[in-house]
């Protein structure tokens, strides 16, 4: 019988592979994007980095819950108050990125 201990720690790193791969693909897309722009010598950025900004914000939303459900498995009072850090420093990057595209909307 597979174990419980098993079973989160695959459902962790299937969640933080997927943040990467949002990431990952954000950043390739935005990168090809860019170039295209400089190729055709358009100047309108704001929407790459738009999609861009959103790809990171869902990438690293994916990182928080693969690091709550992984203190499932390490409840230590130490492990939760570096838990507790993590998701705070993502948090406020999530947000500040999450402001930046109402800026950019805003701006169009």
């Amino acid at each position: 019988m597979v174990e419980y201990e098993t079973i989160v720690l695959f459902v962790v790193s299937i969640l933080s592979y997927f943040g990467a791969i949002v990431i990952f693909y954000g950043g390739i897309k935005a990168a090809i994007e860019v170039i295209g722009i400089e190729f055709l010598k358009r100047k309108n950025y704001h929407d790459i980095r738009r999609d861009f900004t959103y790809k990171i914000v869902l990438g690293l939303e994916f990182f928080i819950a693969a690091d709550l459900i992984k203190s499932i498995l390490e409840p230590s009072f130490d492990q939760l108050i570096i838990l507790a850090i993590i998701v705070a420093i993502r948090t406020v990057v999530g947000y500040s990125l999450t402001h930046e595209i109402k800026e950019l909307e805003s701006n169009e």
